[in-house]
C-alpha cells in the first residue's frame, strides 16, 4: 500500500505542477483585465509581421513532418494532427500577412478574421484527432487525406481573397461575431487536450505531453483574443501563447531528436494503437530476423549486411543499430539456452516403459541435434564403439569429459560404468548443460535397460496386464487382496495321471510345453491373467487385474480357443483338455509371505469351478449358470445337476457349443 501512495504522489506532483503553469496565462489575463494600468499599449506592425509569420512557420514545419509520419504509416490520427497544425498555419499566415502598413496598406478583415477562424477550425480536426478510431474508421479517414487538403487549401485561398478586401472600421481581433467562434474553439481545444491525456496515461510520452499542453495554450489563445485590446498587452499576450503551444511541440521533437539521433519514429506515440501494434510487430520482426541470422551462421558479414538492412529500414541511428545487434544477441543466447534446456526435458521424459533401447537412442539423438548442433551417441557393443579414437577411448576408460578443438565427449554411465559417449561438435567443454546432458541420456539409457530387464522377468512369469499393472505401480505387489466379482477359467487335461505313468518324465515335459505354448497365448489373447500352472492344470482370471465388463464373454471365447488350439495340436495317445467357467465373487490380490507371494483369487467361486471342470467331457467347456446369466446368446445345451462337495443343492451346469457343435 505504501508502494501504491508513492507511485502515486510521483504521479500527482507532476501534474499539479504542469496544471500551475498553464494556469498562469489565464491569471496574467485576469490582471490585465483587472488592472487596465497594467494592459500597456505598444503597436509595432513589424513586430507583429515577424512574430506571427514565425509562429505560421514553425506549424508548417511541424504539419509537414507528422504528415510525413502519417503517410508513412497510414495513420488516420496522425493525418488528422497534421491537418491541425496545417489549418493553424495557413490562417496565421493571413493573418500575418494582413498586418497593417506592413504588405497590405489599408484595412482588412483578415487582420480580425484570420486568426480567430482558423484556430476554429484548426480545434475541430483537433478533436477528431483525439478520436480512437477502429480499423475501418481509420481507413475511412486516411482515404479523404487528399481531398481533406484540397479542400484547407481552396478555404485559405478564399480567405485570402476576402481578408485583403479593402474594408474599413475594422476593430480587434475576436470582437462582435468571431466572440462565440473564440468560445466554442476554446473549449474544443480542452477537449481534445482530455482526449490525449487518457491517451498518455496509457503510454505516457513527452511528445504526446507536448500535443497535450500545446491544446491547451491555444484554447487560452482564444480566451484572451475575447478579452483583449487590439494592441495592448493583453492582445500581444495570445500571441506569445500561440508561439508556446507550437514552440513547445517543436521544442520536445527536437529533444527526441538529439536524444535517438534519427526522426524516425518521432511521432509514434501520438499514433493510433492498431499503428502502434504494427510498429511493435514490425521491431519484433526485425529482432528476429537478427535472431535467426545470429543463429543460423556466424558469419559476422552475413550479421552486419542484415543489421545494416534493418537499420535502413527503421532510420536507426549507428548506436540503435548496434544496441539492436546487442539486444539480438541477447535474445539468441538467451533462445539457445532455452533450446537446450528444454531438450534436456525431453531427454527425461524419454525414459518410459514402452520404449525400447534403439528407438530411444534415434530419439535422443534427434532432440540433441536440434538443440546443440552435430551430435553423434555411441554405445559399446561387444566390447568396442562403431566409431572408437583416442578421444573415445580415453572417455570410456576414465569415465571423465574429454575435448579436443573439434568437439566435446562425454561418457554414458550406467551403474557407474561408462556404456557408452556422446559426443557434441563445436560445444565448449565448461558448460554445464552439457555434463546435464549427459546425465540425462544415462539415466533414460539405465532406465531404459532396467525397464526391459523387468519387463522381460515379469513377462515371463505373470499375464501382460498384471505385468505392466505392477511395473507401474510396485505397490500393488503389498500382501493382501479385495472382493471382486471375477470370472475364472480352469483348464485340465483328461487322464493326465495315467498317461504320465506310461510315459518318460522328458516326453511328459515336452506334452506340457506344447500344450501351454499353444494356448497361453490364446487366453492372454482374450485378457485373461494366467495365476498359475498346477501340473497340467492351468487357472486364469478375467476381470482382475484390470476391469473388463465382458469378462464372462471372453473367458467363454478363451475356452473354446484353447480347445480348439490343443485339438489341433494333439498327437496321439495325448490327453485333451476339460474347461470349466465360474463367475461370483472372490478373494483377489497377493498371498504368500514377504519373501514370496503370488497374485491369485480365493474363495468358493474358484473352488466350483474346479469342479465344473471335473465335470465337464474330454473336450469340453462346462460353465455354470452365474456365467450362463451373463452370455444369454450363448449356445449352450444343459447339463444334469451337478453334485458339489460342501454344497447342499446340486449346482447348475451347461455344456458350451461352439460354432459347428451338434
Amino acid at each position: 500500500m505504501e508502494a501504491n501512495l508513492s507511485t502515486r504522489a510521483r504521479t500527482t506532483v507532476p501534474a499539479v505542477v504542469w496544471l500551475l503553469h498553464m494556469a498562469l496565462p489565464l491569471l496574467g489575463l485576469w490582471l490585465l483585465g483587472a488592472q487596465p494600468v497594467f494592459d500597456v499599449h505598444w503597436e509595432d506592425h513589424p513586430a507583429h509581421f515577424w512574430l506571427v509569420a514565425g509562429v505560421a512557420a514553425v506549424s508548417l514545419a511541424l504539419a509537414a513532418r507528422v504528415n510525413e509520419q502519417a503517410r508513412a504509416r497510414q495513420d488516420a490520427r496522425l493525418f488528422l494532427v497534421s491537418l491541425a497544425f496545417m489549418t493553424a498555419s495557413g490562417f496565421l499566415a493571413l493573418h500575418a500577412l494582413a498586418t497593417p502598413t506592413v504588405l497590405v496598406h489599408h484595412p482588412n478583415p483578415g487582420f480580425s478574421m484570420a486568426a480567430p477562424i482558423g484556430l476554429f477550425l484548426a480545434s475541430v480536426v483537433a478533436v477528431l484527432s483525439a478520436v480512437e478510431f477502429g480499423a475501418g474508421g481509420a481507413r475511412h479517414v486516411v482515404r479523404w487525406q487528399l481531398p481533406a487538403r484540397i479542400g484547407l487549401v481552396l478555404i485559405l485561398l478564399a480567405g485570402g481573397a476576402l481578408s485583403f478586401a479593402r474594408v474599413y472600421g475594422t476593430e480587434g481581433e475576436a470582437h462582435g461575431p468571431l466572440v462565440p467562434v473564440a468560445a466554442v474553439g476554446a473549449l474544443l481545444y480542452v477537449v481534445a487536450a482530455a482526449g490525449y491525456y487518457r491517451v498518455h496515461r496509457r503510454r505516457p510520452a513527452a511528445i504526446l505531453l507536448s500535443v497535450i499542453t500545446a491544446y491547451v495554450l491555444l484554447a487560452e489563445a482564444l480566451v484572451a483574443m475575447v478579452y483583449a485590446r487590439n494592441w495592448a498587452a493583453s492582445w500581444w499576450e495570445w500571441h506569445l501563447l500561440m508561439l508556446l503551444a507550437f514552440g513547445f511541440v517543436a521544442y520536445s521533437a527536437h529533444g527526441h531528436y538529439q536524444r535517438e539521433g534519427t526522426s524516425s519514429g518521432l511521432f509514434n506515440s501520438v499514433a493510433l494503437e492498431q499503428t502502434l501494434d504494427e510498429v511493435r510487430r514490425e521491431h519484433a520482426a526485425a529482432i528476429e530476423a537478427l535472431v535467426e541470422s545470429m543463429m543460423d551462421s556466424p558469419d559476422e558479414a552475413k550479421l552486419g549486411r542484415v543489421t545494416a538492412r534493418l537499420a535502413a529500414d527503421f532510420g536507426l541511428t549507428e548506436r540503435q543499430a548496434e544496441v539492436l545487434e546487442q539486444g539480438a544477441a541477447a535474445v539468441a543466447r538467451e533462445r539457445d539456452q532455452a533450446q537446450k534446456l528444454e531438450a534436456l526435458v525431453e531427454v527425461g521424459l524419454l525414459s518410459r516403459v514402452s520404449m525400447p533401447e534403439g528407438r530411444l537412442l534415434d530419439a535422443v539423438t534427434t532432440l540433441a541435434q536440434d538443440a546443440f548442433g552435430q551430435v553423434r551417441l555411441q554405445l559399446v557393443r561387444a566390447g568396442k564403439l562403431d566409431h572408437d579414437d583416442e578421444l573415445t577411448a580415453e572417455v570410456i576408460g576414465t569415465s571423465e569429459p574429454a575435448a579436443n578443438a573439434d568437439r566435446v565427449v562425454l561418457p554414458l554411465t550406467v551403474r557407474n560404468r561408462a556404456v557408452g559417449v556422446l559426443e557434441i561438435w563445436g560445444a565448449k567443454r565448461g558448460d554445464p548443460v552439457l555434463r546435464s546432458l549427459a546425465s540425462q541420456v544415462s539415466t533414460a539409457l539405465e532406465n531404459a535397460r532396467l525397464y526391459q530387464h523387468l519387463d522381460g522377468l515379469f513377462r515371463s512369469y505373470l499375464s501382460p496386464d498384471v505385468a505392466q499393472a505392477l511395473i507401474a505401480d510396485p505397490a500393488q505387489t503389498a500382501l493382501g487382496g479385495a472382493t471382486a466379482e471375477v470370472t475364472v477359467l480352469i483348464a485340465d487335461l483328461a487322464g493326465f495321471t495315467t498317461y504320465s505313468e506310461s510315459t518318460a518324465p522328458a516326453e511328459v515335459v515336452r506334452m506340457l510345453n506344447t500344450y501351454y505354448g499353444e494356448i497361453v497365448p490364446r487366453v492372454l489373447h482374450h485378457g485373461g491373467t494366467i495365476t498359475q500352472f498346477v501340473g497340467d492344470a492351468v487357472i486364469a482370471l478375467f476381470n482382475a487385474p484390470v476391469p473388463q465388463p465382458d469378462h464372462a464373454a471372453r473367458a467363454a471365447r478363451a475356452a473354446l480357443d484353447l480347445q480348439a488350439a490343443s485339438s489341433r495340436i494333439a498327437k496321439p495317445g495325448w490327453p485333451l483338455f476339460r474347461v470349466g467357467i465360474n463367475t461370483g465373487p472372490a478373494l483377489v490380490g497377493n498371498i504368500g509371505s514377504e519373501s514370496m507371494r503370488h497374485f491369485t483369487a480365493i474363495g468358493d467361486t474358484v473352488n466350483l469351478a474346479a469342479r465344473l471342470e471335473g465335470a465337464a467331457p474330454t473336450g469340453g467347456v462346462v460353465i455354470s449358470a452365474s456365467t450362463r446369466a451373463q452370455l444369454p446368446d450363448a449356445p449352450v445345451t444343459p447339463l444334469p445337476p451337478i453334485t458339489v462337495k460342501g454344497k447342499a443343492e446340486p449346482v447348475e451346469a451347461f455344456l458350451l457349443r461352439g460354432d459347428g457343435d451338434g
